[in-house]
């Protein structure tokens, strides 16, 4: 898939970190090609402007420098759709640097500018999620350890670069914990369930036969710890497996996860700490999955809607 637009004369640190914005966008939210392509050529020209203005470190960013391209956009004739659909893409790569603690500051925060209305993330239902986990051979050394990686995606809500980057001391099933690193290097405590310490206990017991070099809980065939990329095809191999017609990502797992939480009962501010987010302005968007969901079942059944 190429998500790399063209960016002339930009400087090369934010060039590269520009790449690095689209890849987390890839791997880490999920999001899809067509969204990925826009924010490509949308930030090209953003950083077209900053090369202009010979800015070539993100810490040199202002909010000026924003808002200039933002008028500059304007008097090209872009419409205001247009215009959000370029501050949203400049809001996420600037909040990118800042949680990955490449800039203190963020010349995007709080922006008095138009902004396009959030979509609703995709979910999987609890019975695709069920027919998903049930796929993988937990007899066969491969399929014990996808069977775990799956469980443990979903009982916990992980990012994929969370998950890939756990290590076995990190994971405790006396206490049913796993010890998190997440955006920032921020530290959580997630609890494990039953079923999914069961899966990695049944897993760690196979583990060798991979020969493992690393400590990482999830370890490759070749025994080093799996890559982003190796991780998302397996929960793609076990998607197309279980006839799921949705374009299934770990992402969407980590919807899943939060999404059948809020639907069950569980504390917003809980669900919002399970997943690490900062503000909960982000987990609310869950909510809203769930009350939409409520929408459809009163349109579908209800005789008088």
């Amino acid at each position: 898939m190429d998500t790399d637009a063209p960016v002339p004369r930009s400087p090369d640190p934010l060039r590269t970190l520009v790449d690095r914005f689209l890849e987390a966008g890839v791997f880490e939210a999920g999001l899809a090609e067509k969204t990925l392509a826009a924010y490509g050529a949308d930030l090209a020209a953003y950083l077209a402007h900053l090369d202009a203005c010979h800015v070539s470190e993100p810490n040199a960013i202002t909010r000026d420098h924003l808002l200039d391209h933002l008028i500059r956009l304007r008097k090209e004739g872009l419409s205001a759709r247009s215009v959000a659909r370029h501050l949203s893409a400049i809001r996420r790569f600037h909040r990118f640097l800042r949680e990955e603690r490449i800039t203190a500051n963020d010349p995007a925060d709080d922006f008095d500018a138009p902004r396009l209305a959030r979509s609703l993330p995709d979910v999987l239902s609890c019975v695709q999620v069920e027919r998903m986990l049930d796929m993988p051979d937990l007899y066969d050394d491969v399929g014990a350890r996808d069977g775990a990686l799956l469980e443990l995606f979903y009982a916990c809500g992980l990012r994929i670069s969370e998950l890939a980057g756990l290590r076995i001391s990190e994971v405790s099933l006396e206490e049913s914990i796993v010890r998190v690193r997440g955006k920032g290097a921020k530290v959580r405590l997630v609890p494990l369930g039953g079923q999914a310490g069961a899966r990695i206990r049944h897993w760690l017991t196979r583990r060798d036969a991979l020969r493992p070099k690393d400590d990482a809980l999830f370890i490759s065939r070749r025994g080093r710890r799996m890559s982003r990329t190796t991780v998302w095809r397996v929960v793609k191999q076990y998607a197309r497996a279980a006839n799921i017609p949705a374009n299934v990502t770990p992402h969407m797992l980590r919807h899943s996860f939060a999404t059948h939480l809020l639907d069950n009962g569980a504390d917003l501010r809980a669900v919002q700490e399970m997943l690490g987010h900062a503000d909960i302005a982000t987990t609310q968007i869950y909510t809203h999955v769930s009350q939409e969901r409520l929408l459809k079942a009163h349109q579908a059944f209800h005789p008088r809607a």
